[in-house]
Order: structure tokens, then sequence, then C-alpha cells
């Protein structure tokens, strides 16, 4: 288990890397669905 050639640690870092971006892109869309919520009611109110 101590591998510790340049490959095995590019390959961790690589999935590192991918794990903080999936959940940033996560983050992302949320915030582009609530902010799209927001919108849609602040049109439904302009509407009445």
């Amino acid at each position: 288990m101590g591998d510790r050639s340049p490959k095995s640690v590019q390959k961790s870092a690589t999935q590192k890397q991918s794990k903080a971006d999936a959940v940033s892109s996560k983050k992302q869309q949320l915030l582009a669905a609530q902010q799209a919520t927001k919108a849609k009611l602040a049109a439904n109110k302009k509407k009445k």
C-alpha cells in the first residue's frame, strides 16, 4: 500500500480534483435553481 510512484500520486491528485469539481458544480446548480425560483416568484408578483 506504500505505492508513492509519480503515477499513483498523479492519479490520487486527479481523483481529489474531480471530486472537488463535482461538489462545486452541484453547488452551482443549486444556486442557479434557487435564483431561477426567485426570478419566477418575482415575475409572478409583477403579473398580479
